[in-house]
């Protein structure tokens, strides 16, 4: 029995070669929510005219006019219909006496069909029009046990008398098709050409029928100026997808942290976090949202004990409330925090048969402890709210008080604006305004974390983002050809990634045009245990849109292996302006014995190895790359370089020892003629660095400095990798250059590295004691001296620098970056490298210590004092440290610092003030 809707489609449409319909009457338009629900006949619009769908354990199709139902050349496919319907082939088929004329067509094939005024308990399908609500309860409640329903009928007639405004939720087909994700609109569909599409067709993303929000929006809003979130949690940002779904609440951003949704008969509200639910600023929101969540029910409200503090605000209002952990049916509305281990179908149920959810939760602080995981699927909630068409992000938003949004901020939606950017980017439509755009470029990559396939409501939009990837190309970003934030370039750029995690094929988005040859035969990586928490660089590069295989034994496809494709981890997509795709590298889990990779940008290939990887030495095989630039001091000849350099090499390339590695362009690495006595001495240096923060060498994975046209901040920052711009490459890389000059920025990067928080004391000395390693080095490898190093380390510099702070009183906000090196390097001059090291040493074993600056300053002061075994405690002081009275009196048996150097400074100060 067909059970997907891809299955269930082919037999719906089995032997149908044309929509052969009635030539007059126009038909409605439908429109999908459910993901059960799914298109059978779609104009080339995508608009559809007959769907199918499924609730409890029945299912149905809805025709979008009557005469459909009773049209002879239909006859084939109405009898496919009633087959899929009926639940077993003994059942019967009754008609409803206004469709009389379908019983002749369904007998003359086969069918026991006959007239019956309403479904009887053995019947397996019945046939009926849209405009009977006498039945209402009766056909939900046949489908819900098992039956199956079909039903035809068009509401532009009905809106006449009734209005469009009430179509959705009160003409009387969508009172039975709601439940199961189907409603009639009053939109018609121009009659045309139909063809039967050989797969499930897409449809539109736009919806019409959006205009009855502005009701809902008022009724919940009423009464409220602003949204005060300044007494409750940080809350998390809302995704609001769903055609009958709108925000409510919004920064100036459009970042949505309140919204709702109407779901068949029910509704449901949604805050993005639990403190919203019962906060007292919140109060009259939330009896709106009561109110309105229970419409005409008659039954109380269920407080879950999550938010048991709601219940005193209903009581005040006179509300009927009880305690409860789950949305019995006996309920009107159910209020709670989380929907955590209840079944997501029954649920939605209990919306769709009219109750009401009140629901208040956050999702970035779980993100904390699960980083890999799909918010989308896997928080708890979200299972049901994709369902209604919300979803709750990982994105925090911020604590304040918002003005309730205007007209203009509540016309934003994901489902016009889609369409709007569509013909903006064939140049059929109107410039759509940033603000808009940065929304949009983020809503549609949150909703690719829905699992789309075989849900068509999913589907249909990786189709049309697809589409338009395939008629514009995948744009080229690069110095020659930049593009701007939120310009329609980003936003394909950022959606063919997202395309292409989601599983569509890489051939659909980029080509193979690489001149580049594959290796002739396969290359093995050896991860061993040495390589825990590191890069493993593999020494091959994979052109974008190539495919390659990549091969791990048996015993490791539970260790958590991953092989990335490219090195510039940075995420630029906070610039203004981008020189390449914001987000560049992409990872594998190698959690099958093969798996083929491919990247829309390639990039070069390494072995991610866990912190925790125990397995000994594996073998991880790779073919299909290409063999790009790579020298490893020791084991690399001088020969093999040059051969590496020759030919078309790949456009990127490494130089590595056991302690550093070097990633730059091929161009650039085509200067190195000697790339040994290079690496000696950045081994020499790292080694030096290593000494200075007492840490073993060799170093326990490899540092990296990794280049990059463009980096998320800054000239050069510190983290795995280094990032630093292309422009620095040449200091990097020549030898004779820095030996003569230095290499400032990327040992001062090295410094960050090594820095640890104990001893950090943030922001003061964030950018100054990581230059204690790059003096270090400069001096004791290079013999360049400190201030050869840097200017600002100059004589003069220096002492105008202690002369400023001291006249402004030694004011410890003043002390930072160069005036907070200053305090370590007159410590240094004084007593050598050595107590540094030592010190290093000691905050290595130390396993509890002060969290804030003044505990942390005062440690780190004591203990130099007793490495040096001076008082240090005067000269501390005179920097401004806030000294503490009991480390004074621990201190105060050491002997005085007589050299102390800011004896003269406080002497001249005191000398100034007294002259006053």
């Amino acid at each position: 029995m067909a059970t997907t809707p891809a299955a269930a489609f082919q037999v719906l449409v089995n032997g149908v070669r044309s929509w052969n319909i009635p030539p007059e009457p126009l038909p409605s338009e439908l429109l999908l929510i459910g993901e059960a629900t799914f298109p059978v006949m779609v104009n080339n619009e995508g608009c559809v005219v007959i769907a199918a769908s499924s609730f409890g354990q029945g299912r149905l199709v809805v025709v979008a006019h009557e005469e459909y139902l009773i049209h002879a050349p239909l006859a084939p496919f109405l009898v496919n219909v009633v087959s899929w319907l009926c639940p077993s082939p003994e059942a019967s088929t009754g008609v409803n006496p206004s469709l009389e004329s379908l019983v002749k067509l369904l007998q003359d094939a086969g069918v026991k069909a006959r007239v019956q005024l309403e479904p009887g308990e053995s019947m397996g399908v019945y046939c009926t029009n849209a405009y009977d609500d006498s039945m209402t309860e009766k056909l939900i409640q046949f489908v819900k046990r098992g039956g199956g329903l079909l039903i035809g009928g068009h509401a532009q007639s009905w809106v006449e008398k009734h209005g469009s405004d009430k179509v959705l939720s009160e003409f009387p087909g969508n009172r039975v098709t709601s439940v199961a994700g189907v409603y009639f609109t009053d939109s018609s569909v121009d009659r045309r050409q139909w063809v039967v599409s050989e797969t499930v067709p897409t449809i539109s993303f736009h919806v019409t029928c959006g205009e009855n929000f502005r009701q809902d929006q008022k009724q919940l809003l009423e009464g409220i100026t602003e949204l005060d979130l300044d007494r409750g949690g940080i809350p998390s940002y809302l995704l609001v997808h769903g055609p009958l779904a709108f925000p409510l609440g919004l920064d100036s951003s459009l970042n949505c942290f309140l919204a709702a949704a109407r779901y068949g008969h029910g509704r449901v509200v949604l805050c993005g976090h639990e403190s919203m639910v019962y906060e007292s600023s919140m109060e009259k929101f939330l009896i709106n949202a009561v109110r309105w969540l229970k419409g005409q029910q008659k039954g109380k409200v269920g407080v879950s004990p999550q938010v048991k503090a709601l219940g005193n605000l209903l009581t005040k209002h006179n509300v009927e409330w009880t305690s409860t952990t789950l949305p019995t049916h006996d309920l009107s509305v159910y209020c709670c925090a989380s929907l955590h281990d209840m079944n997501a179908r029954k649920v939605e149920d209990f919306v769709a048969e009219g109750g009401g959810i009140l629901i208040g939760s956050q999702a970035w602080y779980w993100s904390y402890d699960n980083p890999d995981s799909n918010y989308m699927t896997e928080y708890p909630s979200n299972g049901f709210l994709k369902r209604v068409g919300l979803g709750i992000l990982i994105e925090s938003g911020n604590k304040g008080c918002f003005p309730v949004p205007k007209p203009e901020m509540l016309n934003y939606h994901i489902r016009k604006v889609l369409p709007q950017f569509e013909s903006m980017l064939f140049n059929n439509g109107k410039v759509l305004e940033k603000t808009w755009l940065e929304k949009l470029k983020k809503d549609i990559s949150n909703m690719f974390q829905i699992p789309h396939n075989g849900i068509p409501i999913y589907e249909s939009m990786h189709q049309i983002i697809l589409k338009m990837i395939k008629q514009k190309g995948l744009p080229t970003v690069d110095k020659g050809n930049p593009i701007s934030r939120a310009s329609p370039q980003d936003l394909l750029t950022a959606w063919a990634r997202e395309l292409f995690k989601s599983g569509t094929p890489i051939s659909l988005l980029v080509g193979d045009n690489s001149p580049l040859p594959s290796t002739e035969s396969p290359v093995s990586i050896e991860i061993t245990t040495d390589n825990r928490d590191s890069w493993v660089s593999t020494g091959l590069y994979l052109p974008e849109g190539r495919t390659a295989k990549v091969t791990v034994p048996e015993n490791a496809v539970a260790a958590k292996l991953k092989v990335q494709i490219g090195c510039h981890t940075d995420d630029i997509g906070a610039a203004s302006t981008y020189y390449r795709p914001p987000l560049m590298t992409y990872q594998y889990y190698l959690n099958e014995t093969n798996e083929s990779i491919s990247w829309l940008w390639g990039g070069l290939l390494y072995i991610l190895v866990p912190p925790n990887y125990d397995l000994g030495t594996v073998q991880v095989t790779i073919s299909g790359a290409v063999r790009a630039p790579y020298f490893k001091l020791g084991k690399t000849s001088q020969e093999e370089w040059k051969r590496s350099l020759q030919g078309n090499p790949a456009p990127w390339g490494e130089l590595a020892t056991d302690n550093i590695i070097l990633t730059v362009p091929t161009e650039n690495l085509k200067s190195v003629k000697n790339p040994e006595s290079l690496l000696r001495l950045w081994d020499e240096m790292m080694q030096a660095a290593a000494k200075l923060g007492a840490e073993p060498f060799p170093y326990r994975r490899p540092e990296r400095i990794v280049a990059d046209v463009q980096i998320s901040s800054g000239l050069m920052h510190a983290g795995y990798p280094i990032m630093g711009l292309l422009e620095g490459v040449p200091g990097v890389i020549d030898e004779e250059r820095i030996r003569r000059s230095g290499v400032w920025a990327p040992l001062h990067e090295v410094g960050h590295n090594f820095q640890r928080s104990p001893w950090v004391f943030y922001p003061h000395t964030v950018d100054a004691d990581c230059n204690l390693w790059t003096i270090y080095v400069h001096e004791e490898i290079l013999g360049i001296s400190r201030d050869r190093a840097h200017q600002a380390l100059r004589p003069e510099n220096r002492k105008q620098r202690i002369k400023m702070h001291m006249d402004k009183g030694a004011p410890l906000s003043n002390w930072e970056t160069w005036t907070a090196l200053e305090t370590y390097l007159q410590l240094q001059e004084a007593f050598g490298w050595d107590p540094f090291i030592q010190l290093f040493a000691d905050y290595q074993v130390i396993t509890k210590y002060p969290s804030d600056n003044a505990g942390k300053m005062n440690l780190w002061m004591k203990k130099f004092s007793e490495i040096v075994q001076k008082n240090l405690v005067p000269f501390f002081k005179a920097w401004g440290w806030p000294i503490q009275e009991e480390v004074t009196n621990s201190l105060a048996s050491l002997p005085e610092w007589e050299e102390n150097p800011m004896k003269e400074y406080v002497r001249d100060t005191s000398e100034h003030s007294s002259s006053e």
